[in-house]
């Protein structure tokens, strides 16, 4: 019987396998994840379960006895040691499984702390699991102090959750302006004045020198002299590929797991999907890191795995919630060269173009402006930026 291996438990690999199963796939398959519990959406750790709003059981993305009625061998709490792509093998705990299709969706690795600058210290926390939440959240009460090292949407989130429970926030930046590597100062600057009302410091161009204490962290020192007090600290200072098993294995590697448009690697019988997964595209290689891509990717690799022969194109999205504002990205920014501001009631837009071509909408509040985006961006359409910055302008007659 074909046997499918899937290693990473995580939004794609539970995409993967679900697809193999409603494509009418009735071979063993195997899904190998490292942590104790079934595969869950990771979204809401840094806002509802982070607040308490969300049980644990309602983060899964189905109930664990899911898997079972669709024999699928299940493995949590086990980590993959070795690929023998010769052998078409992996080891797992004490066992050596056979595989006719691997596939990895392995995911990302938060970056973290050196050691050497108080990154070991008790009370510093990466944001990236349901174990990271769970070891941090007795320290989100009212009155404690946070320092947040990273302006990204990560720390951002965090920020805004801890200051909604009343903690006393600082965010450390060290580019020139919260989420630079990705947004436009106009996002920048509505996400700081946010912030700022909500009663968070935010501190740019600025970095982190090291953490102060003595087995449990007590301050951040700045490379500006400054030292900020601090009961714990939360890190979010990006993400990279888990690409480790890949490259002992000698898969190829290119910002992640380089995979042709089928989602196959440069070995036979080795896909990747997902955070880990680089892909070719019209603009070049891309790597995605988001859910959308993560589900989209592993079900294109699914249907590839049994014959469909469907390149994987993708259709970015992204979002955020901080506060009472959800965020909400169409498209990819890069390459801009102005935006455009769409002002409604209560919502923003902002319209990234180069030359007269649309890239990208950040949209505050205006799910229409997003929804419009994004049916604008997959048929290949821009519209005039005056047209689309005119708050009298019907964004439904700009899709014709």
């Amino acid at each position: 019987m074909k046997h499918t291996v899937v290693i990473g438990a995580g939004q794609a690999g539970a995409s993967l396998v679900a697809k193999l199963r409603a494509l009418g796939d009735t071979g063993a398959i195997t899904l190998i994840g490292a942590e104790a519990v079934p595969p869950y959406q990771r979204p809401p750790l840094s806002k509802a379960y982070l607040m308490g709003d969300l049980p644990a059981e309602r983060l899964f993305l189905r109930p664990e006895a899911y898997y079972a009625e669709q024999n699928i061998d299940l493995r949590l709490g086990q980590v993959v040691t070795a690929i023998d792509v010769a052998a078409q093998t992996v080891t797992v705990g004490g066992d050596v499984l056979a595989y006719d299709d691997l596939v990895l969706t392995t995911g990302s690795v938060p970056r973290r702390l050196p050691s050497a600058i108080g990154g070991d210290l008790g009370g510093v926390f990466t944001l990236r699991d349901l174990a990271d939440v769970d070891a941090m959240q007795p320290y989100f009460t009212a009155g404690k102090r946070v320092a947040i090292v990273g302006g990204g949407y990560i720390g951002l989130e965090g920020a805004a959750v801890a200051a909604k429970l009343g903690l006393d926030v600082t965010v450390v930046e060290m580019a020139p302006r919260i989420l630079q590597r990705v947004a436009a100062p106009e996002t920048s600057d509505f996400f700081r004045d946010l912030h700022g009302a909500h009663g968070v410091k935010i501190i740019e161009a600025t970095g982190l020198e090291r953490l102060i204490g003595d087995g449990h962290v007590t301050a951040a020192r700045l490379t500006d002299g400054r030292e900020i007090a601090a009961d714990f600290v939360m890190v979010g200072v990006g993400i990279m590929p888990a690409t480790a098993l890949a490259e002992a294995a000698g898969i190829a590697l290119d910002n992640g797991i380089a995979t042709d448009a089928l989602g196959r690697t440069n070995v036979p019988h080795v896909w990747a999907a997902g955070d880990c997964a680089s892909f070719p595209t019209a603009a070049g290689r891309m790597r995605l890191e988001s859910v959308p891509n993560a589900i989209d990717q592993a079900e294109c690799v699914a249907a590839n795995i049994l014959g469909a022969d469907k390149p994987y194109v993708a259709e970015p999205w992204f979002w955020s919630d901080q506060y009472d504002i959800k965020l909400q990205i169409a498209g990819l920014n890069t390459g801009y060269d102005h935006i455009v501001t769409r002002r409604g009631e209560d919502a923003v837009s902002f319209w990234y173009y180069r030359g007269t071509q649309l890239l990208a909408v950040d949209a505050m509040n205006d799910p229409r402006a997003f929804m419009v985006a994004k049916r604008l961006l997959a048929a290949g359409k821009s519209p005039d930026a005056a047209l689309a910055s005119d708050p009298a302008t019907d964004l439904k007659a700009l899709l014709k």
